[in-house]
């Protein structure tokens, strides 16, 4: 009995060991690899291969690396991104909701900046939307309504992410989470203060988006029902998102809240500007980009 149970410990202290060896590894696979991407990322490479067996949850591990590498060139975390919030996407990547991203400081730009067409792998604009957090109480909303209470304001904003995937490739939604879900720069507007008012809620849902070519050309056009029926849809999933990993957002964090606007490539000599109807109770306020 006793050569059974000494059998039995050394077993199972082997399989632990081999357990804590595994976990180790796929660290150390995990930060070779966001090192990699951002590597790529940084120098505007695009990418040609990716792990097609990579999963979500080791695809953050990932993205955690590759923030922390591109971050000594575009600066600390001010808020967070959400990608593939519309439903008719997230079918195309199979799953079943949206991914994060975080967003740094020198990602973003004011409205009206100066930006090189190739300023990043694989260049694109789309039509986005920007809410701030006015107060951590965030972290204890259940419903969208409630996420309403603690915005201090909603912010136009056109992104400018970098696909980085070469167009030979088609990425999964784990590689979209690996490269920071393609944040690399956005143009913002002014702040506009918010209530939580039934109004207000009201404005986020059907405020209309368009974007004008440098001729006054609408060349796209959205809602913002595209936002996961509700933008406040998206905020408290970023929110419970972060809960999960246990994370909390803070007052002032910038909530990029996903593609309004199908994405279009960016092109030298051009300009983009983006209007925002039905959004500010005052008016229509409008942001641009000049691509260089």
């Amino acid at each position: 009995m006793k050569t059974c149970t000494w059998k039995k410990a050394v077993t199972a202290v082997s399989l632990s060991f081999i357990f804590v060896l595994a976990l180790g590894l796929n660290s150390i696979n995990a930060a070779d690899t966001g090192a990699q991407l951002a590597e790529q990322f940084l120098k505007k490479t695009p990418l040609t291969s990716f792990d097609a067996a990579m999963t979500l949850s080791g695809a953050s591990k990932v993205q955690e690396e590759f923030i922390s590498v591109i971050s000594k060139e575009f600066g600390e975390p001010v808020g967070y991104k959400a990608g593939l919030t519309n439903p008719n996407v997230q079918k195309v990547f199979g799953v079943s909701q949206p991914v994060r991203g975080a967003l740094l400081k020198k990602m973003i730009l004011k409205s009206g900046a100066d930006i090189p067409a190739d300023f990043g792998a694989i260049s694109v604009s789309e039509g986005d939307l920007i809410v701030r957090v006015g107060d951590e109480a965030i972290n204890q909303a259940k419903t969208p309504e409630e996420t309403l209470k603690w915005l201090d304001a909603v912010i136009p904003f056109i992104e400018l992410p970098d696909m980085v995937f070469d167009k030979t490739m088609k990425p999964t939604a784990p590689a979209i989470v690996a490269i920071n879900v393609g944040a690399r720069y956005g143009v913002m507007g002014e702040p506009i203060a918010l209530g939580a008012t039934e109004e207000w809620r009201d404005r986020l849902k059907n405020f209309t988006l368009q974007l004008f070519d440098e001729k006054g050309t609408v060349i796209a056009e959205g809602k913002g029902t595209a936002l996961l029926g509700d933008p406040l849809n998206v905020v408290l999933w970023l929110k419970e998102s972060l809960a999960g990993e246990g994370k909390r957002l803070k007052k002032g964090d910038l909530l990029s809240l996903g593609s309004i606007t199908r994405p279009m490539p960016a092109k030298p000599g051009t300009v983009l500007r983006a209007k925002y109807t039905g959004l500010d109770p005052r008016g229509p306020v409008e942001i641009s980009v000049n691509f260089k």
